[in-house]
């Protein structure tokens, strides 16, 4: 019994000192922030990196007055997983980020896990005023002490709220707004959404193995209204970081509702991965007929990924996190750990048999604005034939063109040996990255060949591939099949070889190799 209470009595001062270092980190943030040149070896140019230290789910996405915002699971005392906060950034255009302090810190409740923000345009919530709605956030509180006392229930809903466009933020007095009555054991990671058929808020919460749908007038007060998955979709792991839209079928009229799943373990190629429905909604729980498992992106190195709140023009603009739980910990870079992925348009679309649907994701328009264009060329291969061109530099490029061919192999290479294989064999795209530098950090890394079939493509189509120092993300047959992956080379890629694996010509046109801009400032 003494033991428990003083683990608790450190606890509690652990988070004292921790509010009174407050100002004193923020000051310290701002410095480290004017003293980095984020040129360290790997990292990304043009994806979003913390500046230093560890992140992983993006969370709080949200767009307000003109800017994105962006918060993130931060720990800003290591490069490996710790007690969780929101770091934050913002952007104009989703491509350039500046850096804001923390914005919410661990407190008696505990750590800061996942959720999301929403403008509370009406006031709902009363924190605000109709000329000044306030941002409101819903996070999930984890309660280590709770974990290690062996209960089931340390997991809660907390929310916080911010007047000055997230600048500054006050948590709720009456937190948590939900709590684990239930004694869910992960019961975490809340997304919400402002359902206009029902007029209220709607938050997705995920339990295990399934998720919940809660509803509420004010934010503040929540009631069960539904459960969607325990005998659907893919069960290799937990449940987590959902997310429910409404989004219009390309060519049509006609609207779904998604629901995005993240799942670690049990995705195709090992470890992390995220999962799709489509179905229907009816502000109270979700349904679907589709019996297929869907992945958003078919890589190791994409999860937790969600969408936008209040995005413009109502378009869905996804983020995720570019790593895998299998071996975040221990990629090999020393500043900083993890990067997010590019922002990707979400699309939905007929499949070609006409029967279900498919989530498309490429990136957002606005990332041709930084791609500085090169002149293109078409280039014909004969059978067993071999295509080789070297550039300057393709870790930061970006590669397109147009084939008739699903029967061949990419190869993007180095002085030192070290390759990095995409081999299309009919209806399956194959990336081995066993050579493809530093592997060695992490058994799961370089040994599995990641593979992602493709059974509908069209007879010609497009292949568009963005490489940023220690990233690739693979984008078909304009997103209708996407793969992310993380690579270490210990030399810049400076080859690139197509070698036809086919019988007939293979036809390469408007092959483009550019460089994609640096966004982040030089200091």
């Amino acid at each position: 019994m003494w033991a428990k209470t003083l683990n608790l009595l450190l606890f509690i001062i652990v988070l004292g000192v921790s509010s009174c270092k407050e100002e004193r980190q923020r000051t310290s943030e701002n410095t480290s922030i004017k003293n980095v040149n984020y040129m360290e070896p790997y990292r990304p140019q043009f994806h979003f990196s913390p500046d230093s230290m560890w992140m992983n789910d993006p969370n709080g996405m949200v767009y307000h007055q003109g800017k994105y915002h962006l918060f993130y699971q931060f720990y800003p005392d290591s490069t490996v997983w710790g007690p969780m906060h929101w770091g934050h950034a913002v952007s104009e255009d989703l491509l350039h980020w500046k850096h804001k302090p923390i914005a919410l810190y661990p407190d008696e409740l505990g750590y800061i896990f996942s959720g999301s923000a929403v403008l509370d345009e009406k006031n709902s919530s009363g924190f605000g005023t109709e000329s000044n709605p306030p941002l409101v956030a819903i996070y999930t509180y984890h309660d280590p002490e709770g974990e290690k006392s062996g209960k089931n229930n340390f997991q809660t809903q907390g929310l916080a709220f911010s007047l000055d466009n997230g600048e500054s933020w006050t948590k709720y007095q009456d937190n948590p707004i939900i709590a684990n009555t239930e004694d869910i054991r992960d019961f975490r990671d809340p997304k919400v959404m402002w359902h206009e058929e029902s007029s209220s808020w709607v938050m997705t919460l995920v339990a295990g193995d399934h998720a919940q749908f809660y509803r509420s007038l004010d934010l503040k007060n929540w009631e069960l209204s539904g459960e969607f998955g325990k005998h659907v979709g893919a069960h290799g792991g937990v449940w987590e970081c959902p997310d429910l839209f409404k989004i219009k079928v390309q060519g049509s009229d006609e609207e779904k509702w998604v629901l995005l799943i993240s799942i670690n373990p049990g995705a195709p190629n090992g470890g992390s991965g995220t999962q799709y429905f489509v179905g229907d909604f009816d502000g109270k729980t979700f349904v679907t007929d589709q019996i297929e498992h869907k992945w958003v992106d078919w890589g190791t190195d994409n999860y937790a990924g969600v969408t936008y709140s209040n995005a413009p023009e109502e378009k869905r603009i996804f983020l995720g996190w570019m790593s895998n739980w299998a071996y975040a910990q221990s990629t090999p870079t020393d500043r900083w750990r993890s990067a997010m992925t590019v922002p990707r348009e979400l699309s939905l679309h007929k499949d070609k048999d006409n029967e279900g649907f498919e989530l498309y994701g490429y990136p957002i328009n606005q990332f041709d604005d930084i791609v500085s264009k090169k002149s293109s060329k078409s280039i014909e291969i004969e059978p067993g034939a071999k295509e080789v061109d070297d550039y300057d530099n393709l870790n930061q490029s970006e590669v397109r063109f147009e084939t008739n061919s699903n029967e061949f192999t990419m190869e993007l290479g180095n002085s030192l040996g070290e390759s990095l294989i995409l081999e299309f064999k009919k209806d399956t795209l194959r990336l081995n990255r066993s050579n493809s530098g530093k592997t060695d950090f992490e058994k799961a890394f370089g040994e599995i060949v990641q593979k992602m079939p493709m059974p509908h493509l069209d007879s010609i189509f497009e292949v568009r591939m963005i490489l940023d120092w220690s990233s690739i993300e693979i984008f078909i047959d304009k997103g209708k099949y996407v793969m992310t992956s993380q690579i270490f080379p210990n030399e810049n890629y400076g080859q690139l070889s197509f070698e036809n694996k086919s019988n007939q010509i293979m036809s390469v046109q408007n092959l483009e190799v550019s460089e994609v801009k640096r966004t982040w400032p030089t200091n």
